[in-house]
């Protein structure tokens, strides 16, 4: 008995540095990994975690909420239309609320505008060459 306890004991620490090795590749493939995915903070835990126990699971991807969706859309339409001021959260207040918002129409710009031209105190030249431009976009 004391020689097969023995045996075993002599097996284990000889397998031991074989066994670090492995650890060892194992580690660099998994950050490799890791680093090709782009992971950060917990999804790179979990898939460290998973990769070094051999099963290494794909990083959960976060679902948007519908508002959250709703709210990025609005977001993206109001940029595509170039969008400022009032004007903008007009649009976003319909969008988010599911009404379909009416463009701006060239008053409504002409407000807009007049306002953010008066909120950075523009005069003279300085206005002009801004309110020409912002009602263009």
């Amino acid at each position: 008995m004391k020689t097969i306890a023995l045996s075993l004991a002599v097996a284990l620490f000889a397998a031991g540095p074989a066994l670090a090795a492995t650890q060892q590749e194992k580690m660099k493939t998994c950050n490799a990994e890791a680093s090709k995915k782009e992971l950060k903070g917990e999804d790179r835990k979990k898939f460290m975690s998973g990769c070094l126990s051999a099963a290494a699971p794909e990083p959960e991807k976060k679902e948007l909420s519908a508002s959250q969706e709703r709210m990025k859309t609005c977001n993206a339409d109001a940029k595509t239309k170039n969008l400022a001021g009032d004007a903008r959260k007009k649009f976003m207040s319909e969008c988010l609320s599911g009404k379909e918002a009416a463009a701006p129409t060239q008053q409504d710009k002409m407000k807009t505008c007049n306002a953010d031209a008066s909120a950075k105190a523009l005069k003279g030249d300085e206005r002009k060459k801004f309110m020409s431009e912002c009602l263009s976009k």
